[in-house]
């Protein structure tokens, strides 16, 4: 481990003794011919969160691999005797990549705001079998409040109720003293949004365990988690509309994909016979 430190300490050390290149601001930590890696690329791509041990580690191991990239980039460089295949390749490449990039974003423009409310509804309708919960839904209503704060009894009390005057006084009592209020009557959401939230491994391990138990609440040392399931869908029904929308618009977007580059196409060849941009020889 102390060779390690050495090398990483060695490595920061040099960064202010590298060659007399044009670094554009950024500091060399290594180099490699005209080739270097940078503090502010490690940087970049360092986790989160990281650090002592660990981030040493990371920045070795991080190093190491740029090193041998680079290494094996230059071997395989200099041994390949057809340099002009290599480069037809990568203009083909960039050719595709750039007319590919252009296709979509044209696409996005212009058929991502053509798909209606009722061609979602009607495609929906005509194929309800395609649009299958993997796994339960739920309605309801999710708080979790300070395990040792006043009035408990009457969160546990309100939570249970789809009153409007049970939401309101829920609603105001969580705006000063709840740690997560969410209110859900309005839409489905899968019943995996709530299992990294409550502390209670049967909601993963039991399908129907939300069916059966509308009102849950948990405690732990610090919090308490109530949940209110209104309505629930289980695993392998139809989902709702609202839940399989994004997934149809992208259907029908890529439906009318084929049928929008070939017009699209043709209409580039039109305008450039027109203006006798193509010349035949």
């Amino acid at each position: 481990m102390l060779g390690r430190n050495v090398i990483l300490a060695g490595l920061l050390l040099l960064t202010g003794c590298s060659r007399n290149v044009d670094h554009k601001g950024k500091t060399p930590l290594v180099g490699i011919g005209q080739n270097f890696l940078y503090k502010e690329d490690l940087q970049a791509d360092m986790p989160a969160g990281i650090s002592g041990e660990d981030s040493l580690r990371f920045t070795h191991e991080y190093i190491r691999n740029w090193i041998e990239d680079e290494l094996l980039y230059r071997k395989a460089e200099g041994n390949i005797p057809d340099d002009a295949s290599v480069d037809e390749l990568v203009s083909t490449y960039r050719r595709s990549l750039i007319t590919h990039i252009y296709q979509e974003e044209l696409i996005n423009q212009k058929l991502g705001n053509t798909i209606s409310a009722e061609e979602i509804t009607r495609y929906y309708n005509q194929n309800s079998g395609l649009f299958c919960a993997d796994e339960p839904y739920i309605k309801g209503l999710f708080i979790k409040v300070p395990a040792n704060i006043p009035n408990i009894a009457k969160v546990r009390s309100w939570y249970k109720k789809n009153s409007q005057e049970a939401i309101d006084m829920l609603e105001k009592f969580s705006i000063g003293n709840a740690v997560h209020y969410e209110y859900f009557y309005d839409r489905w959401l899968p019943v995996s949004h709530f299992s990294v939230k409550i502390p209670l491994k049967a909601i993963d391990s039991d399908s129907d365990y939300l069916s059966r138990n509308r009102n849950v609440e948990v405690r732990d040392s610090a919090f308490c988690y109530f949940l209110h399931v209104e309505d629930f869908l289980p695993k392998g029904d139809q989902l709702p509309i609202e839940r399989a929308e994004r997934e149809i618009k992208e259907i029908l977007i890529n439906l009318k994909r084929v049928e929008f580059i070939k017009q699209m196409k043709k209409d580039l060849y039109d305008d450039a016979s027109e203006h006798n941009d193509i010349i035949y020889y």
